[in-house]
């Protein structure tokens, strides 16, 4: 039996015990159903194998050979990873587009005589619904964002706010990148995959309450912002922490150990730059990070590089500010900060 999802609420309403991507791996990787588990019935080499002896020698062909590859690869999924489900176990199974990948192993688990169920329409109607999330739906909440310099633990503040109240959306976590030059934490996850959490973050909105985003240029790393969410952000009135360079700074060496930790990445990071300012401003930061120099380094980068940005960029906003003073950005501080921002946020929109 299909079953067919009409909101990204839905699939969790379901309460499958297992969902099951029989996809190829590259098409995992690129993204999936949330919580999905990868059980190709075809790699990525077999998938490729089949469409050209489709397209060479005839269907008919390719279907007796992709066949005994599913069978193939079921029955090591069976004595692999499903060897421990109990007979009460209810999967649900998608491919690309509901076709045959997904039904022929569905077929198999049914006559095992597990409550298998299948996705009407595959991944690709999950993404249907994705796309009209991030690109159709006006995000439903009251949207404040969360302002200030580099370095003002915006970032630790945004995650704190839900205990006074208030909805959040990490982007920079959801992103997997810190939204700047030196914000690379790791592999950023697929256009898609970012698109797709971030889908089912706005859907969870509840209309009554304010949600609070931190400010972001388009882009984080290699993410781009959706054209509903930018322009909710472009919009939304701000809060701004302000707080002292040199809080900032002694902020950014704890924040950024991992970056500061690793001395080649910190140099080469600082090489990046090089386009943008004079010799002797580089190789004045290079020294700084080779001396493990981290606070005066990340005060000076703030002083003649991130803070200018910042200035100009907000000239250019039509929106109200309301700006919270923070004198220290210590982590016993960063409490008291969060009760006072979001008092602000509020504020912002009247609740």
């Amino acid at each position: 039996m299909a079953i067919t999802l009409t909101s990204l609420a839905d699939l969790a309403a379901h309460g499958f015990d297992d969902i099951i991507d029989v996809r190829s791996p590259s098409e995992y990787a690129e993204d999936h159903l949330p919580g999905a588990i990868s059980l190709p019935v075809l790699d990525d080499a077999e998938r490729a194998e089949v469409g050209t002896i489709y397209k060479q020698v005839s269907p008919f062909t390719a279907r007796k050979v992709g066949a005994a590859l599913v069978a193939k690869n079921a029955a090591a999924h069976l004595q692999g990873p499903l060897a421990d489900r109990p007979g009460g176990w209810r999967p649900l199974v998608y491919c690309w587009r509901g076709g045959q990948r997904s039904g022929s192993f569905a077929t198999i688990l049914s006559q095992i005589g597990w409550r298998v169920e299948t996705l009407a329409g595959g991944y690709k109607a999950w993404r249907g619904l994705v796309v009209r999330e991030v690109y159709d739906t006006p995000v439903r909440a009251p949207m404040v964002v969360l302002d200030g310099n580099t370095g003002s633990a915006k970032t630790e503040i945004l995650n704190l706010l839900p205990q006074h109240g208030l909805q959040v959306i990490d982007l920079e976590g959801l992103a997997r990148h810190r939204g700047s030059l030196f914000g690379a934490v790791g592999e950023q996850p697929s256009q898609k995959a970012f698109e797709g959490a971030l889908a089912l973050a706005l859907a969870g909105l509840d209309p009554a309450r304010p949600v609070v985003v931190e400010a972001e240029s388009s882009k984080i790393g290699e993410r781009r912002l959706p054209p509903e969410i930018w322009k909710a952000m472009v919009a939304a009135p701000r809060v701004a922490i302000a707080a002292p360079r040199a809080e900032r700074a002694a902020y950014l060496a704890r924040a950024y150990a991992d970056l500061t930790a690793a001395p080649e990445r910190l140099a080469a990071t600082v090489g990046l730059l090089k386009p943008l300012h004079a010799a002797e401003v580089i190789e004045g930061w290079l020294a700084l990070a080779a001396a493990g120099e981290h606070a005066a380094l990340a005060e000076s980068l703030m002083e003649r590089h991130y803070d200018p940005r910042y200035g100009k960029h907000r000239a250019r906003m039509a929106v109200p500010v309301t700006e919270v003073a923070a004198e220290s950005l210590a982590p016993e501080a960063l409490p008291g900060l969060a009760a006072q921002v979001a008092e602000a946020v509020k504020a912002a929109v009247g609740r």
